[in-house]
């Protein structure tokens, strides 16, 4: 059964949505590996501070089938469809890993760039998977996090565990 990577992310109430979510996953797919839950600035806009996670599940479906439940979950949690960009969000899921796949189609793009790009994706990923190795780049998923600029968007551990 293909391996699929999710990032997280919420800063309106973070923990209750965070929870939401999780639960929400669970029913859909079952047990999940989580990573601790990060703090870190919004970025691109002026805002409260998200909380991040990433999670692992395994599951059967395709990932046009996993971007429709990962929609209706955002729904389900309130989040404002028509705003895009950097913007304050209620809930955040994004598909990052799927197994290997590489995919570049208007709604799933597959590595999702934000792996690379920001702390606050990478950092988690690295905590439950450090050997992965990126489908693009060939190298393991630790070497791009030893060589990213973790001052350039600080990430923080919170101590709550969901």
């Amino acid at each position: 059964m293909p391996t699929v990577y999710l990032g997280l992310g919420s800063n309106l109430d973070p923990q209750s949505n965070l929870e939401f979510a999780i639960r929400e996953l669970e029913k859909r797919f079952g047990e999940l590996r989580k990573s601790t839950v990060y703090r870190s600035a919004a970025y691109g806009f002026d805002g409260d501070d998200f909380l991040n996670l990433v999670v692992r599940l395994e599951t059967d479906r395709t990932p046009i089938e996993l971007h429709t439940e990962i929609e209706k979950i955002h729904r389900a949690a309130g989040r404002d469809q028509a705003a895009r960009g950097f913007s304050p969000r209620t809930l955040d899921i994004d598909l990052l890993l799927y197994d290997d796949l590489v995919i570049n189609e208007s709604a799933i793009r597959l590595p999702r760039p934000d792996v690379l790009q920001f702390s606050f994706v990478l950092g988690p990923l690295v905590e439950i998977a450090p050997d992965l190795v990126h489908p693009e780049t060939g190298q393991s998923l630790k070497t791009h996090w030893e060589q990213f600029d973790v001052n350039h968007h600080p990430i923080t551990p919170e101590q709550f565990v969901l």
